[in-house]
């Protein structure tokens, strides 16, 4: 052991500054010893008070009610009056029943003790606590002892959040902790946050009132909620983490604040697995702890909207102009379903007349039923929302002014205070309302005004003038005697005659031009007249250009359009012509009736009186070598002139099978045969062949999807039934069989095409009806009596051609 010289200049100098800084610790412990002491002090001399209140008792009286307690329930006294602050509310349902008996955290409720309490009676029957159980619940003892105690010197939420992380963080695993509280309208506000970084702190401080909420459902059930399985817990829950994987073991315990649940701690861990039975009774116990604070230090739950309202209210009476604060009013799905007004201004007024003070506490849409419009509706949701402010479309609204109606133009802005909205209306002044009349007609008329100074050589344009002269407005107007250049070349020199005819003359012009944009050329129009001074001299030129690039390309397509039409008018007709012609030459029609095989026949062709096309109708009535009568009514399907080459085709190619030996069905599968085949062919047909037998008085016939002949025997009118037999080119394996009628003298047949019996809007019955009563009607047996019968048919405008084979058996008399 060596020894060193002192300086004596020097001597006592360290030992001095020991003994300070011993003194100044010592002073420091003492501070806050007695801050502690002042602290816990403050929160027993409010538990005292609040227990006389409810209990009458004296303060010692007081005191010694908490010291039993605390004895009761092995706590600590500062922990215990913690517990009794929270217990002036109701205690939570099952919370008394799920504590440990005998050494249960939950407070006893003040209203229940009329008196001084002494120590609590294990209940009969109860388990005793195991050797582990006990060390467990000692631990928990001191944690809410450590937690008591550090409450005192808990001044935010946000302090209290870091207080209950710091002091759980050993006892339950905790990684992070949350606190909620319930807001009037719904959803939940974050008022403290422990353990989570500020971005996901920010992104859950408004929770809106959805299903799946862990800490939505706790407050309303006011039973806590462990979340305890992760995967089954994602399923039903949302869950707070980036990712949710983060926590895989989550609690939410409901604190009671006043007549029920408002605030919810939640207890995040990275561990999973269930919370063990002492963790979940310590949690209780904090949640009591914190009910404590929350009442008698922490924010209240009066700072409510009709507080913040009263506060707002005088703020509004000094507001010009017409305001409101609109508290959201949200339904059982958590959506705004309208606003109270909560504060209004003087000018405020509804469609009822009321103003100011006048609406507060009424609806928003009973008072503006405008406000349901969508586009405001949705804009006041998003500012409420998204905190983003919201301007309407300028709208016209008729008030009383000094007893006169006045239309006015109004928008509506909105901006988010807190959990509110402020919604302004604002009018706007005439020059604002003539602006933007003046900007709605140049968009709607797609036209720009310009004025050019002469005297300057300056030109003022409007937005929409450099859009339709697809110019940029950076570039500014050009000079009016350079307006010219803006047009195509062939278009210049009109306009810029009538520019110089303008500036020296004064006279007004309206000059079409045209400019190229890109790969487009704009038909435009510009109107123009001079303004002059005093002096009659020029000194302004005011004008507009409109762009008239749809009119002038509607035009032109419709010039287009009428040339088309004319040109295939002309073809239709020269078509017409040539069927009709070719018809005439193929199908003459006799000009009496014919005598064939001793029947009378008489026959009638009429054209449609619709369309321009000639139809496919046709009909023979010839006599054959044999000497018996051969009858054939057809009709191809179209129009026009291949519908006539189809026609003469069938026409002599019937005949030519019937005349060489064929059977009737034979020459109609021939004839289907040929359609299928033939590349000029029309398409289909229908048709009757009917073979008249004079010796045996037999009318043989077959058909291929036509209408069926018509019998008129002594006055009575029926159809003949059809044989088997579909159109003509349907089918390549068609069936067709005939069928037999006897005639006898005074007999009539009809064979006519389906245009006498059909029309557009009713069906071949109604037409066949129709056509039998005409019959009926006109029962004259004389020469010429078919025309006057197809006049009693025929109706109106007949869309299709009518061909008709009218056969007559002579009477005995004849």
């Amino acid at each position: 052991m060596t020894s060193e010289s002192t300086d004596p200049s020097h001597a006592g100098t360290a030992p001095d500054i020991a003994a300070l800084a011993k003194v100044v610790a010592r002073q420091r412990a003492e501070m806050d010893r007695l801050r502690d002491q002042v602290a816990t002090s403050a929160v027993l001399e409010r538990t005292k008070g609040a227990l006389m209140a409810l209990t009458g008792c004296t303060p010692d009286a007081a005191g010694e009610e908490l010291f039993q307690r605390a004895k009761a329930g092995n706590r600590t006294l500062l922990a215990e009056c913690w517990i009794t602050l929270g217990a002036l509310v109701p205690p939570l349902p099952g919370a008394a029943q799920e504590a440990h008996p005998g050494h249960g955290f939950t407070g006893i409720p003040l209203a229940a003790v009329p008196g001084q309490a002494g120590p609590r009676a294990a209940r009969p029957g109860a388990a005793v606590p195991t050797a582990r159980d006990t060390c467990d619940l000692d631990d928990g003892f001191s944690a809410l002892g450590r937690l008591g105690k550090a409450l005192v010197h808990v001044a935010t939420p946000q302090d209290l959040a870091g207080c209950l992380l710091e002091e759980l963080a050993a006892d339950v695993d905790a990684d992070a902790l949350l606190l909620f509280r319930a807001l009037p309208a719904g959803g939940l506000e974050m008022i403290g946050h422990a353990g989570v970084e500020a971005t996901l702190a920010t992104q859950w401080a408004q929770v809106p009132p959805l299903s799946g909420i862990p800490a939505l459902d706790a407050l309303r059930a006011r039973e806590p909620r462990w979340l305890e399985d992760f995967a089954r817990d994602q399923e039903q829950h949302l869950l707070i983490g980036d990712p949710p994987e983060r926590w895989l073991s989550r609690a939410w315990l409901p604190v009671p604040t006043g007549d029920g649940a408002e605030v919810c701690i939640g207890i995040l861990r990275a561990r999973s697995g269930p919370f063990s039975p002492q963790a979940r009774q310590l949690l209780r116990a904090v949640a009591r702890l914190c009910a404590g604070w929350l009442r008698s230090f922490g924010p209240r739950s009066e700072h409510s909207a009709a507080a913040s309202a009263a506060a707002a209210q005088p703020v509004f009476d000094s507001l010009p102009g017409s305001a409101m604060l609109l508290t959201p009013l949200r339904g059982p799905s958590g959506e705004v379903e309208d606003y109270r007004i909560d504060a209004a201004t003087a000018e405020a007024v509804d469609v009822a007349g009321r103003t100011g003070r006048q609406l507060l506490g009424r609806r928003i849409l009973e008072c503006f039923p405008s406000m349901a419009e969508e586009a405001v509706w949705h804009g006041c949701l998003r500012t409420l929302t998204t905190g983003e402010p919201f301007e309407g479309e300028p709208f016209a609204y008729q008030e009383v002014v000094d007893g006169a109606a006045a239309l006015s133009t109004y928008s509506v802005h909105s901006a988010r205070l807190g959990g509110a909205l402020v919604v302004t209306w604002v009018r706007h002044d005439s020059s604002d309302r003539q602006e933007q009349r003046l900007a709605d007609v140049q968009r709607l008329g797609n036209l720009g005004w310009a004025n050019w100074n002469l005297v300057t050589d300056e030109g003022s344009w409007s937005s929409q003038a450099f859009l339709v002269l697809n110019r940029d407005p950076a570039l500014g107007p050009v000079r009016l005697t350079d307006l010219p250049e803006l047009a195509l070349p062939e278009d210049a020199p009109v306009l810029a005659r009538a520019v110089r005819d303008l500036v020296r003359t004064g006279r007004q012009f309206d000059v079409p031009f045209r400019v190229r944009t890109g790969d487009e050329v704009r038909h435009l129009r510009m109107v123009a007249e001079v303004v002059a001074d005093t002096d009659n001299k020029p000194a302004e030129v005011h004008g507009f250009v409109q762009d008239l690039t749809a009119q002038r390309s509607a035009e032109l397509a419709l010039v287009v359009s009428e040339q088309a039409i004319v040109t295939q008018h002309g073809v239709l007709r020269a078509e017409r012509t040539l069927a009709a012609r070719l018809q005439h030459a193929l199908l003459p029609l006799p000009t009496r009736p014919v005598r064939l095989a001793g029947l009378r026949v008489e026959v009638a062709y009429l054209p449609a009186q619709s369309g321009i096309h000639v139809g496919g109708d046709w009909f023979s009535a010839i006599e054959l070598p044999g000497g018996d009568a051969l009858f054939v009514v057809g009709d191809v399907a179209g129009h026009g002139i291949d519908a006539v080459a189809t026609m003469a085709q069938l026409r002599f190619t019937a005949k030519g099978m019937v005349i060489t030996g064929s059977s009737l069905t034979g020459a109609l599968a021939r004839l289907n045969t040929l359609l299928l085949h033939s590349r000029d062919s029309h398409g289909t047909a229908t048709m009757i062949l009917a073979r008249y037998d004079p010796a045996e008085h037999c009318l043989v016939w077959a058909q291929a999807g036509h209408p069926p002949p018509l019998l008129v025997r002594d006055g009575e009118v029926r159809y003949l039934q059809r044989p088997p037999g579909i159109l003509l080119g349907a089918c390549s394996d068609p069936n067709f069989e005939e069928a037999r009628c006897v005639l006898e003298p005074g007999d009539r047949v009809l064979l006519y095409t389906d245009g006498l019996v059909e029309r557009p809007s009713e069906g071949i019955d109604r037409g066949l009806d129709r056509l039998a009563a005409a019959v009926a009607a006109h029962h004259a047996d004389e020469p010429g009596s078919l025309a006057p019968l197809l006049t009693s048919v025929l109706e109106g405008e007949r869309r299709d051609d009518v061909c008709v084979v009218d056969i007559r058996v002579p009477s005995g008399t004849e």
